[in-house]
């Protein structure tokens, strides 16, 4: 009977598998029933966790990519899988029709109330937002503006026991034009609209500048504030904790760098299992990989929390590497998020997102020849660069050493000139390896741009005039962020471009790497690029 069981849970895990494809580069469950951080080696940024029943969801800034706020499943902390994105696309419509990077969804919290799904996110330049669901992976209510304002930041609501509802918060300097301090305000009783002006609760200008990302929770009568200070890449995690909803609250610092390797740690989110062990998950800032989320242990002492090992017993915890997994109640195959796809479906996969809010004439798949088709979109008039173009279709990078392989078949309009697809990494500044129509012909082309935030112009050399509309275009992501692109006929034999570019951050996120189409000129027709697949791995 021992054996059968085994073989079923074998045979589950295949299914699963098959189902949603393992990484070939990033697999925290390392299988003997311990974990190596990060969880997700990937940029899903201010995390934020809720658990119901057995199934924990977690949401993430997006900023300015769309769809936006990623809805991420777990049953152990471990293995996440993408099942949604509760923002289809971001209001103000027309304001997020053109790139806004670094604006847009800033740190979320997901909560469950009364059998729904709830996400508050802040927008700095509009307000405090409200999404409702009954189904964590959707469909999601439209945005119900909260609070309208600038500066403010990192909202999580918290329901009393005795009916009331409130709201904390933080100020972004700026556009508030102050910064550094915690308020708690009331809601109404369906939590969708502020109806006071809030009490500052704390002030961290003298033992903790930059206190941010707060998140409320309520144990053994105390009122807790979780928020991290210092700074993303600096900071220590503090914990404040008041019998009154509005203080005074005490002060403690909860977790730190101390001696492990993992800086930061910046913010997250507590969650209990239903065995009861607590556990924290938070992100540490990589640079051009973005901010990864880790999963650290957590326990209850003197009604403090103490997160990750606390070596010297000081009650101050510090990030673990490995660990063993959460205790749960039945097996779970080992599951990643979204990475290649082989485009042979009627959607995008999950892991897709655009730089702005996207048109429908931009992309079209066809599961009938399993391919991604992007049209040709004229490049707005005001762009200076690609980091003003919104079509370029993006995912994050999935951990630290990786390859990219994706087969494309080239089909310009002949009455034009000058358009363009290819493989792309892009932050502050970008490259890409791409086919370019001419009036003789395509040729292949490799472009940089460096601070391409600033307005900087490319700089394009051309490699080769091609004799064939189809080529497979590859990157390798090495240690450091360095990229080396490469070129094939055949898929087998790939012929270096002679440079490496560094991979940069782009603003409050990591860089991407994806596919893009663009034409300089508008007419009654566009040319397009036939992706066949898009592979990452090792």
């Amino acid at each position: 009977m021992k054996k059968l069981i085994t073989i079923l849970i074998t045979f589950s895990t295949l299914i699963v598998s098959a189902q949603n494809p393992i990484s070939k580069v990033w697999v925290p469950d390392l299988g003997n029933g311990s974990y190596k951080n990060p969880v997700i080696d990937a940029d899903y940024s201010d995390p934020d966790v809720v658990r119901v029943g057995d199934d924990f969801y977690l949401v993430a800034s997006s900023f300015d990519a769309v769809p936006g706020l990623p809805i991420l499943h777990s049953k152990d902390l471990v293995n996440w899988t993408i099942i949604g994105h509760a923002l289809k696309r971001q209001p103000p419509f027309e304001h997020f029709a053109k790139t806004q990077h670094g604006n847009g969804v800033w740190a979320p919290a997901i909560r469950y109330h009364n059998g729904e799904f709830y996400i508050y996110y802040p927008d700095p330049d509009f307000g405090i937002y409200l999404i409702k669901a009954t189904k964590p992976a959707g469909p999601w209510s439209e945005p119900i503006l909260v609070e309208a304002g600038k500066g403010l930041i990192d909202p999580c609501p918290l329901w009393d026991e005795d009916g009331k509802v409130y709201l904390v918060h933080a100020y972004a300097g700026s556009r508030a034009g102050i910064k550094s301090i915690i308020v708690v305000k009331k809601m109404n009783a369906a939590g969708d609209k502020i109806i006071d002006e809030g009490k500052l609760v704390y002030d961290g200008h003298e033992l903790d500048p930059t206190i941010e990302g707060p998140k409320f929770y309520k144990r053994n009568g105390f009122y807790y504030i979780f928020a991290p200070a210092g700074g993303v890449s600096t900071g220590w995690q503090l914990v404040l904790r008041s019998k009154n909803v509005y203080g005074p609250y005490e002060r403690k610092v909860v977790m730190d760098q101390g001696k492990s390797p993992i800086n930061g740690p910046h913010q997250g989110a507590w969650v209990n299992t239903p065995l009861g062990e607590d556990w924290f998950l938070h992100f540490q800032d990589k640079e051009a990989y973005g901010r990864v989320v880790h999963l650290q242990p957590m326990k209850w002492i003197n009604n403090w929390p103490v997160i990750g090992t606390d070596v010297d017993g000081d009650g101050i915890g510090e990030p673990i590497l490995r660990y063993k997994k959460p205790s749960i109640t039945k097996p779970v195959a080992i599951a990643t998020p979204a990475e290649s796809d082989e485009f042979n479906g009627i959607n995008l996969g999950l892991q897709w997102q655009w730089q702005a809010n996207p048109s429908a004439t931009w992309s079209f798949l066809n599961p009938a020849k399993g391919s991604l088709r992007l049209y040709a979109v004229k490049m707005p008039d005001s762009a200076k660069n690609y980091w003003d173009v919104p079509n370029l279709l993006l995912q994050k990078f999935p951990t630290e050493k990786f390859t990219v392989v994706t087969k494309l078949t080239f089909t310009p309009n002949t009455k034009l000139e000058n358009e363009k697809a290819g493989l792309i990494v892009t932050g502050l500044s970008y490259a890409n390896l791409a086919i370019k129509s001419k009036k003789d012909g395509n040729y292949l082309v490799y472009t940089t741009c460096k601070a391409a935030d600033k307005g900087k112009s490319e700089n394009e050399e051309i490699l080769i005039k091609l004799n064939s509309s189809t080529i497979y275009l590859s990157v390798a992501i090495t240690q450091g962020s360095k990229c080396q692109f490469s070129y094939s006929f055949d898929g087998d034999k790939f012929t270096n471009v002679n440079d490496i570019f560094q991979a940069e951050p782009g603003k409050w996120i990591g860089a991407k790497v994806g596919l893009f189409s663009v034409r300089e000129q508008q007419i009654n027709d566009a040319g397009y690029a036939d992706f066949d697949w898009f592979r990452i791995e090792k």
